[in-house]
């Protein structure tokens, strides 16, 4: 049977191609894209004209498909996309056949698609599909704008070769640079698309767009109808996106976009609502152009009546009562009616510390409990409230579960849960547990998702926590060369490590990990010192409560220098041999954002003919030892990514003592020897650190950090340790040197260099840093920052003096990647001139591994 056509089969193809493929309006239907003298048909099917013959629907078996009209792809190919097999019993007209249709424009490869029955024997039909492919994309061309910038725009847009020209594609692409354009300020932007048949590829096409974004068109005036409450300029301040032209503004670039100005017409309407205005809108709106390309837009408002707060009642409370749901709410009666501030104070306003009405009840186990403002009576311009409480029943958490950890234990996720099973459900106590699984560090804080499944029934709710693992350990590597001396550096950094699997060979993949222990180890090189250094901390000892065990062991020989002949003589040599241990844990009052930690270190400095500096004096032998007791209080509830907290705060008050030695003995210490004055060191140091976090939109974060710290002395007589002093200025990274001194980071000035030569005992530092996210993904957290900065140096309490500082400003950027750590640079202007000193610091670049500020 030669291609006898099936018309109830062509019918179904119709309805199909009409319901189910048609993207374009109707009327589109019969456009053609011109190629010279070739023709691209819309992707569309086109209307074949039905036979006037119907025939019944019969069941076949399929003998066979063949495809007519390819060009580039295979007929096998063709085949498999329809998912017919050979063998198969179909029904002709049918849904498989149907189906097979919609695969083959699913695909999104062919222009038409046409079946006929090729031929019938007996039970057995062979089936013809005829189609039409859709041309290629071969070579773009962009002209009208810059080479680089052309290669950018066909990345956007999408333009790859072997893409499927269809008219929608067209039609995008061309939308798409117009639009980019336009919301750059280029609203004169005017877009051609022409496609050319590239006769050297089978059906493949050339495109060439031409760009011309002609001027960019800047808003002249903004201009203001019907507006008595308000200035003209008290509006156009409300528009945050949409700004007048105006000489020195670097800030803001003026622009028009139509997507933002709607959005500033709905800020014009919500300032006046804030204000009582609860019934203000926007009644007109216009464009209109000036000679210089400029233009002016007009807003005619319609400001209504002023409003404030009638009564406000409270009903259907029966756990708290009005005195106490009114101190949240904080409006009372005569107050001007602000419909934003409402809401906020009634159901939260986003943000994790929010105080509103809402909140208290979900945070006491109250899930299903609402919390509705309504409007119940405007007399005159007084509006009436009431406040509708349906409080139901207290819910309790069944079952807590979290996935996604793949190498971090339970356990070690478990016990940072606040939300317990057989717990009253509490908002605040999941944002907790947020916050305290995103500081452990082992997992993206950004993408820590908790999942809730309440059960009214029973009044229970299940919660489930999905994490998402990140690289923890982190490697350190590097070599260079310095003082005539090749400097080698090897550090390792385990932050998830499982001691009790040290010796399960399962366990490695590639070190037994997932108990949230930190191992670190760290070697350091070169021709004149050795340094070498072993920590271990356990978070949870005994597992039971959040108490911790930290220990740390290292070792430091520096040999004797000699710059005029370059050699280094090893029997000279000062040897520093240190260990620590410490116990820290999480307090339960004030509140469990509170830890307490403390330790006792101990420090001996062996120099053999080495020559060390203390003061005008020089000490070549001896052995000194330094043992102390250290303590700090502090809390920290900054949050929840530790790399980039957005609310909270850090603060510590530390101590450093020593048994002060010379308040028991009676010793002439004007006249003893250096190696016998300093046998034991003795001092007492005070700290305090404190940082705020606070976001001033959803990204920009504004950190404040505040420090003071002074090293004094028990007895006159003996004076200032020369070790533990405050060395000021520059990036505040810490040097080899294990004489326990405390660098302090001010950019805009040398390392150190504000601070004497001894270093100092008194110092104060002050600093302001914006904060902006470019990424914060788990391969790798990229921020921008600015700030200003001021602090100083003092010898002694003496001098000091709080408005005698070092100010600096800059800018810079900070990278964080798991496995190398915070990684980033500062470019920093210092306002001030260094100590003896005329000529201020001026600019400085400092780079910044592993150290954040």
């Amino acid at each position: 049977m030669n291609k006898i056509s099936i018309a109830l089969l062509l019918f179904t193809i119709i309805l199909s191609s009409t319901v189910l493929y048609a993207q374009e309006d109707p009327k589109n239907n019969i456009e053609e894209i011109q190629i010279k003298n070739d023709t691209i048909v819309k992707d569309t099917i086109i209307p074949i004209k039905p036979p006037t013959v119907f025939v019944k629907e019969n069941s076949y078996e399929l003998g066979g498909v063949t495809v007519k009209g390819l060009q580039k792809f295979e007929e096998q190919t063709v085949i498999v996309f329809t998912g017919l097999k050979t063998g198969q019993q179909i029904k002709i007209p049918g849904d498989k056949l149907t189906s097979a249709i919609k695969k083959l424009y699913e695909t999104k490869q062919f222009s038409n698609v046409e079946v006929y029955i090729a031929k019938i024997d007996g039970n057995t039909a062979y089936l013809e599909f005829e189609v039409e492919e859709l041309p290629q994309l071969h070579n773009v061309t962009i002209q009208g704008v810059k080479k680089n910038k052309a290669k950018e725009l066909q990345k956007d847009a999408e333009l790859k070769k072997g893409a499927m020209v269809t008219d929608n594609l067209i039609v995008t692409t061309k939308n798409y640079f117009k639009k980019k354009y336009q919301e750059k300020g280029f609203l004169n932007t005017k877009v051609t698309l022409d496609t050319k048949k590239d006769t050297s590829n089978v059906n493949s096409v050339d495109m060439l767009v031409h760009i011309d974004k002609g001027n960019k068109v800047k808003i002249k005036s903004i201009s203001f109808e019907g507006n008595d409450a308000f200035s003209n300029k008290r509006l156009r301040k409300a528009m945050k996106n949409t700004k007048r032209a105006f000489p020195g503004r670097f800030w803001k670039t003026s622009k028009y976009i139509e997507a933002d100005f709607k959005e500033d017409l709905e800020n014009i309407v919500t300032s006046y609502s804030e204000k009582g205005y609860r019934d203000a809108r926007i009644i007109d709106n216009s464009l209109t152009w000036n000679n210089n390309n400029t233009i002016n837009l007009n807003i005619k408002v319609e400001e209504g009546e002023k409003y404030y707060f009638g009564d406000i009642k409270f009903l259907g409370n029966t756990k708290y009562t009005d005195d106490q749901l009114q101190r949240l709410l904080r409006i009372e009666k005569g107050d001007t009616y602000n419909g934003k501030v409402l809401k906020e104070r009634v159901t939260g306003d986003g943000t994790p510390d929010s105080e509103d009405i809402a909140t208290l009840y979900q945070d006491n186990g109250y899930l299903f409990s609402r919390v509705i403002p309504v409007e119940t009576r405007i007399n005159n311009d007084s509006i009436d409230v009431e406040i509708r409480i349906y409080e139901d029943e207290p819910t309790k958490i069944r079952k807590i579960t979290v996935n996604g950890n793949d190498r971090t234990n339970d356990h070690v996720i478990y016990r940072e849960i606040k939300t317990k099973p057989g717990y009253l459900y509490s908002k605040s106590n999941i944002i907790r547990t947020i916050r305290e699984i995103g500081q452990l560090g082992f997992f993206d804080a950004e993408n820590i998702t908790p999942d809730l499944n309440p059960n009214y029934q029973d009044k229970t709710v299940d919660i489930d926590y999905t994490v998402a693992e990140k690289g923890s350990s982190q490697i350190e590597l590097q070599g260079g060369y310095g003082g005539n001396s090749f400097i080698g550096t090897l550090g390792l950094s385990f932050n998830n490590f499982s001691v009790r699997n040290i010796f399960n060979k399962k366990a490695y993949r590639p070190l037994p990990m997932g108990d949230g222990q930190t191992l670190s180890l760290r070697l350091q090189k070169s021709r004149y010192y050795t340094t070498s250094s072993f920590s271990f901390t356990e978070p949870w000892l005994g597992g039971k409560k959040p108490k911790s065990l930290s220990f740390s062991i290292y070792n430091s020989k520096q040999f004797r220098y000699n710059y005029a002949t370059n050699k280094v003589d090893k029997d000279q040599r000062l040897n520093i041999i240190g260990a620590s241990i410490g116990l820290g844990q999480r307090l339960k009052w004030p509140d469990d954002y509170f830890t307490l930690s403390q330790s006792i270190s101990y420090q001996l400095y062996d120099l053999k003919e080495y020559g060390m500096r203390i003061g005008t004096l020089t000490l070549s032998n001896g052995n000194l030892n330094n043992l102390s007791y250290n303590i700090i209080f502090g809390r920290s509830s900054a949050g929840p990514n530790p790399i980039f907290p957005k609310s909270g705060s850090d603060f510590s008050i530390g101590a450093k003592l020593t048994i002060p030695y010379s308040l028991f003995e009676d010793k002439d210490y004007d006249n003893m020897e250096l190696a016998e004055k300093y046998k034991w060191l003795e001092y007492y140091k005070v700290s305090f650190k404190g940082k705020w976090y606070t976001a001033l939109t959803k990204d920009l974060v504004l950190m404040s950090n505040a420090e003071f710290g002074i090293l004094g002395n028990y007895n006159n007589k003996l004076g200032d340790s020369p070790f533990e002093r405050f060395f000021v200025g520059g990036d505040g990274m810490a040097s080899y040197q294990l004489d326990g001194r405390e660098t302090i980071a001010l950019r805009g000035y040398e390392n150190s260099r504000l601070s004497s030569i001894d270093g100092g005992t008194v110092y104060n530092k002050f600093q302001m840093e914006m904060r902006y996210p470019i990424t914060l993904k788990p391969s790798a957290s990229i921020y921008a920052l600015g700030f200003l900065e001021a602090g100083n140096s003092y010898d002694g309490f003496s001098e000091f003096n709080p408005f005698q500082l070092k100010r600096s400003a800059g800018l810079g950027i900070r990278i964080f990647m798991p496995a190398f750590g915070l990684l980033g640079i500062d470019f920093a202007h210092g306002f001030d001139p260094l100590p003896g000193e005329t000529q201020k610091s001026g600019w400085q670049t400092h780079f910044i591994i592993g150290q954040q500020f």
